[in-house]
Parts: C-alpha cells; sequence; structure tokens
C-alpha cells in the first residue's frame, strides 16, 4: 500500500468482536491470563497494550522500521534511545540541536556516565575528527533545529559504518512523509509523536523505531523495564492524528513556502531560515534527501531582542507558544523558551540569537498567515 493508505489504514482492524472501523481504545491496565503460561499477547499495559500496538505497527510501517515502541513523551523516547550505550561511550551531537536534547546530553546524561561532543555537523571533517577510541554512536538531528541547517545523512552513516558507530536520527521535523532515514543508512529513528504525527497539539508522546533484532529487544526492554511507555488514550489520539499525516503535511508546506518568501523580501528581516529557499546554503541537498522542505522556519528580525519581542507580542493568527507540529500556526522565542536549557555560549555558538523567532506553521490559508506577520513586522 502507498504511504497515505498505511497512514489510515495499517494497525486499525483490531476489533474481531464488532467490526470497528476504528481502532478501539483499551484503557484496561491488567489482562487476565487463559493459564498460568498463556494469555491473548497482553498482561499489563506497561508491558503492553492493544491500543499503543496498534500505533507502534503504524509507526513501524510508515519509517521502513521492523518493530518501534511509543513512549510518554519525545524526551522518553530520546532517553530511550540512549540506552543502547553504556557508560564510558562517546556520543558525537549537532551543536545546533534542540535545546532539550542539548540538556538530556550535557547535563544529565553525562552524570551517568555517557560522554558526548557537540560539533558543526554540516562539514564531515568535524565529525571524523571528534571520532575517538570510546566513540559508539552518533546523533542525527536535520533540519536542526531552531535554524533549519541540514546535515547529510548518507554522508553520516558512511562514516558511522566504517568506524563501527551507532547512528541515531531525529525524524521529528520531517515525519516518514517526508524523509526516510533508514534508506540513508540511519540505524534507529525517533519521533516526538506530539508534533507532526499527532498534529493537533492534545497530546505529548514519542517514539523509538528500529530496524533489527538486537535494536528491537533492547528498546522494548528498557521501555518496560523504566515504565517509559505512553498510556493507551494518548496512543489513540497519536493513531487517529496520523491518518492524515500525508494531506496535512502538503498544507503546512505550502503555507511555509509563502511564509518564508515573504519574509525573505521584507525589509525588517534580517535573514529567513528556511531550506526551501534557494538562498539556503543546503537547498540542494535538502532537495536530495527530502521528499519536501517541511513547515518550520526561524527569521532574524534587524535590530534586537526589542525588535523582536514587539514582532512576537503584535501577531495576529500566530500563538506566541512552544512546541510545533500543530494545525495551527505557532510563534516562539528560542533565546528563552525552546532553547533556554542550552547556554548562552553554547546558543551563540549554535547561531542562535537574540533577533530569532521560530516558526511552525500551521494548515491556515497561506495569505492569512503572511497578512499576520505583516502586521506584526510593522512593531519592528
Amino acid at each position: 500500500m502507498n504511504f497515505e493508505t498505511r497512514c489510515v489504514h495499517t494497525g486499525v482492524d483490531k476489533d474481531k468482536a464488532f467490526n470497528s472501523c476504528t481502532t478501539p481504545i483499551y484503557t484496561s491496565s491488567t489482562f487476565s491470563w487463559d493459564t498460568l503460561t498463556t494469555n491473548k499477547g497482553f498482561d499489563y499495559t506497561r508491558s503492553g497494550n492493544p491500543t499503543r500496538r496498534a500505533l507502534e505497527e503504524n509507526l513501524a510501517s510508515l519509517e521502513g522500521g521492523i518493530d518501534c515502541r511509543a513512549t510518554c513523551t519525545g524526551m522518553a523516547a530520546i532517553t530511550t534511545s540512549m540506552y543502547l550505550f553504556k557508560p564510558g561511550d562517546h556520543i558525537i551531537a549537532g551543536h545546533d540541536i534542540y535545546g532539550g536534547t542539548y540538556r538530556l546530553f550535557a547535563n544529565v546524561l553525562t552524570e551517568q556516565g555517557l560522554q558526548f561532543s557537540f560539533v558543526n555537523m554540516q562539514d564531515m571533517a568535524n565529525i571524523k575528527a571528534a571520532i575517538r577510541p570510546n566513540t559508539k554512536g552518533i546523533w542525527i538531528e536535520t533540519p536542526s533545529n531552531p535554524l533549519l541547517n541540514i546535515i547529510d545523512i548518507a554522508a553520516i552513516t558512511s562514516i558511522a559504518k566504517a568506524a563501527n558507530l551507532l547512528t541515531i536520527a531525529d525524524n521529528t521535523f520531517l515525519s516518514p512523509y517526508l524523509q526516510r532515514p533508514f534508506e540513508l543508512g540511519v540505524d534507529v529513528v525517533v519521533h516526538s509523536t506530539t508534533k507532526y504525527l499527532n498534529g493537533h497539539s492534545d497530546v505529548v508522546g514519542g517514539c523509538v523505531i528500529t530496524r533489527t533484532k538486537e535494536h528491537a529487544d533492547r528498546i522494548s526492554y528498557i521501555t518496560n523495564a523504566l515504565g517509559l511507555a505512553c498510556s493507551p488514550f494518548d496512543a489513540w489520539l497519536v493513531l487517529r492524528g496520523v491518518k492524515t499525516l500525508g494531506p496535512r503535511m502538503e498544507a503546512h508546506q505550502k503555507g511555509a513556502m509563502a511564509v518564508a518568501r515573504f519574509l525573505a523580501a521584507h525589509p525588517k528581516v534580517e535573514h529567513v531560515y528556511y531550506p526551501g529557499l534557494e538562498t539556503h546554503p543546503q537547498h540542494a541537498l535538502a532537495k536530495k534527501q527530502q521528499k519536501g522542505f517541511g513547515a518550520m522556519l526561524s527569521f532574524d528580525v534587524k535590530g534586537g531582542r526589542p525588535e523582536a519581542e514587539r514582532v512576537m507580542e503584535n501577531l495576529q493568527v500566530f500563538q506566541l507558544a512552544e512546541s510545533l507540529g500543530g494545525v495551527e500556526s505557532l510563534v516562539e522565542y528560542p533565546e528563552t523558551m525552546s532553547h533556554a536549557s542550552m547556554s548562552l555560549e553554547a546558543r551563540r555558538a549554535a547561531g542562535i540569537s537574540e533577533r530569532t523567532i521560530r516558526v511552525s506553521i500551521g494548515i491556515e490559508h497561506p495569505d492569512d498567515l503572511v497578512a499576520g506577520l505583516k502586521h506584526a513586522l510593522t512593531f519592528a
């Protein structure tokens, strides 16, 4: 079946009693056994649940993996994936990744014995130079958050395979509809299902998708042992949302391109970060490894923080809020919101300034989005 058809039908046909056309929500915390050694495949919802399993089947199919485990948050998915490593292992990551991921790596997991290097991963020489004898993995985030830098996934996986390193890719910004990391050699894919997969800003969740039995077994064990699985209702919400992933992403992209072109021509905008623009330094790479350019963009307002604040305080249509990937358009300020957990020095090294505003384009009419930003920029 084609991608859009799998979005709608994979994991749905679970109700043999009444032939429900949607997946039932199994709220039960526990399931009775047939005998002391046999059951219907589920015993306790932390370990497994029919609704959650339906979502996992769906997401594994969409990404092209062999298995998936759905977690309670996107950060829980990242945490779960890090248990593929052991204390003393070294992981290479980008210097411009999501602030929550940076915080987990730099401030939390280092206390547990993992080591991290944050480098500019647009240059493969930086990655090669960062490899140590104890390096075991590479963390890939592309497009990067919030400056939409594009990393050459195939080039990185080639380096990783030569050095026997595990690669993990956060595919949240594009979803499997627009980017397929497994097809470019990645070993494990993670998502914040809160974002485009759910698409309606009414659930938090995550997932880890694997392509080998060894990794699938380890991720399943850790999710259960640490109690990181998502609830049945949250799983149902994501499974409901993913049905419209294809058409939503097309609507998102249409609006994003209109907004990016408007901002690029505006006299009060210093720079626009959007891979869909021909002026983006990795535009050709984005075209090569992505099906589309996505709906995330950032821009720098001319001036400084006062001008950026006035723009955000006078928006129409857009809401000032963290997160992304929902049907409604959002703006947020990385300096005090999504990347506040990074040090000032780390933010500046990543290229994030007081002028930077991050935008998540929803599915509203592009003309209304442009008009909302046009109005706000008069206050810059």
